[in-house]
């Protein structure tokens, strides 16, 4: 790729390596004026600033040297004197830069090989910010290859105008890919390296079945039917989440296809991974009940808060909903985004009954009552002293077996034992050091105090600089994985509203926001919680709640 002295020799050039790179003209006219300027600037001193023009029609070169202007020279070959310049242009001023035409350079070998090396430099960078241009827009997208080679486990795929690697974890596992095979893979990253574009495939992403489910079903393809979510274990199994905007159309017999053909060809690609096809709902019960197929659900409970459901299996179907080694609940937990506890019939009718007995010794150790009158009192539902203490007294004196009388001095007992816990409880926040400033938030009872003492939250200002997740504890989800951090003041009926209104009461008293901060915030909330569903902005007080306080 020598430069050569002929014009229309060296437009023929430019013309041949754009095409053949699939390149811009003009960058390889520009990389040709880079490496002529290289090579005049060896010929008349590296230090001296030389421009070279390339006309994109006739092909003459034209060399100029700048030369900047200043009251007084110190080197003549990058500056000219101001009156010299004055000479030249009329308007010239110190600091602007004055073009000296240089004659014609005659190229040597090494200049003219130095030329070819910087030409070469610079079409390379141009081809690979091409690629990497055209890629950057194709995440997401699955594409088709032939394999290169294979290094380590990994396999490189010629994707025509660019190399991209399917790493040896991004492979279905125990599929060999020889060179020549043909290929399909998900693109799921492209990152711009010192050696040129990175493509990253995957034929283990979950996107990747998505996406040819969508080649396979028109309806995906035109939107009629949405796949919400994915969850797979690549070569083995895997779940997806559809649903249907169109009431006449069944998502799910319209992914199986004719005789499975459609969900057929998705598992052929996927080395026979089987595929478990769920109807999308937004009710997150009957959405997991679903994605826990085939096993049969005979209960769920749900925690909201902590994204967490207990499911009540019969003792029968634990094996299937559990899935060998765990891989059905793990695929429902990834699909649906929540923690799954699987129980039996059994292990929970056991739960049940050791519940209702922790309650009815609660009631018999703190109301001194016999066995008989703590289960009663369980039986209809009561759960805390607090209730029993501060219900209406005709729910107690209508229980079976109970009185008037009864009734006040179970109330009564209940009452004098709440009394004598408060003492207890707010001589050992004392001991804990927790200030009394602290009593004037709102919301925080004598035992959160506690609490927070235990967490060394001891002032308002230590509460003023806590976060809502210090509190009320937070949920991570990694790698599929739930894991729950308790706060202080988890184990109490706290939601994230209250705790972020008793930091932000916190704040004001600590001088740290002001009244009219606090409105400001208390507004955005007001717009916030309008703007949710109101399943989410409204939290239903649990039995008490209100008695705790």
């Amino acid at each position: 790729m020598a430069i050569s002295a002929n014009r229309l020799e060296l437009l023929q050039i430019a013309d041949a390596v754009a095409r053949e790179k699939s390149i811009d003209r003009t960058i390889v006219i520009t990389a040709m004026e880079d490496a002529i300027q290289k090579a005049a600037r060896s010929r008349y001193g590296t230090e001296t600033e030389v421009r070279a023009e390339i006309n994109s029609k006739t092909g003459e070169i034209r060399l100029q040297r700048l030369l900047q202007v200043v009251e007084t020279v110190d080197n003549v070959s990058t500056e000219i004197a101001l009156v010299e310049a004055l000479a030249r242009n009329p308007e010239a001023t110190i600091g602007d830069f004055i073009a000296e035409p240089l004659p014609p350079l005659d190229f040597g070998r090494i200049a003219a090989q130095s030329a070819k090396q910087v030409i070469v430099q610079k079409v390379r960078e141009a081809e690979r910010d091409q690629q990497f241009d055209e890629f950057k827009d194709r995440v997401g997208e699955v594409v088709n290859g032939v394999v290169k080679r294979a290094e380590y486990g990994n396999v490189i795929v010629d994707l025509g105008r660019g190399e991209g690697i399917v790493r040896r974890d991004e492979l279905i596992p125990r599929e060999a890919f020889r060179t020549g095979d043909r290929i399909r893979a998900y693109i799921y990253d492209v990152r711009r390296e010192q050696r040129g574009p990175q493509i990253f495939l995957s034929r283990t992403h979950p996107q990747f079945m998505a996406k040819l489910f969508a080649q396979e079903v028109p309806e995906i393809y035109d939107g009629v039917i949405e796949i919400r979510s994915v969850a797979r274990d690549p070569g083995s199994r895997a779940k997806i989440a559809v649903i249907s905007n169109d009431g006449s159309i069944d998502p799910v017999g319209a992914c199986v296809g004719m005789r499975g053909s459609r969900v057929q060809a998705v598992v052929g690609e996927l080395q026979g991974e089987k595929i478990d096809i769920i109807p999308w709902n937004d009710e997150p019960a009957t959405f997991i009940v679903n994605a826990l197929q085939p096993a049969e659900v005979a209960k769920v409970v749900l925690d909201e808060d902590a994204e967490r459901i207990e499911v009540v299996v019969p003792d029968e179907q634990l094996s299937l909903a559990i899935g060998r080694r765990g891989q059905n609940v793990r695929l429902a937990s990834q699909l649906t985004g929540w923690a799954i506890d699987i129980m039996t019939e059994q292990e929970e009718s056991e739960r049940r009954q050791k519940e209702f007995q922790e309650r009815s010794n609660l009631f018999m150790d703190a109301l001194n009552v016999d066995e008989m009158v703590g289960q009663l009192l369980a039986t209809e539902g009561f759960t805390a002293v607090e209730e029993v203490a501060y219900v209406e007294l005709d729910e107690i004196s209508t229980i079976e077996g109970f009185d008037g009388d009864t009734a006040d001095e179970i109330q009564a007992r209940a009452r004098d034992y709440l009394e004598e816990k408060e003492t207890k409880l707010d001589q050992e926040r004392r001991d804990l050091g927790v200030s009394d400033d602290l009593r004037s938030i709102d919301g925080l009872t004598t035992a959160m105090l506690v609490a927070l003492g235990k967490d060394d939250v001891k002032s308002v200002e230590d509460l003023a600089g806590c976060a809502t997740d210090d509190l009320v504890g937070w949920t991570e989800r990694k790698d599929g994985e739930t894991k729950r951090y308790e706060g202080a003041l988890s184990s109490y009926e706290v939601s994230r509203a209250d705790a972020e209104s008793m930091i932000m009461s916190a704040r004001l008293q600590a001088g740290w926001i002001t009244e009219d901060d606090l409105k400001a915030n208390e507004t955005v909330a007001e717009d916030a919680e309008a703007g949710a569903s109101e399943d989410d902005a409204v939290e239903e007080a649990p039995a008490g709640a209100i008695l705790k306080g």
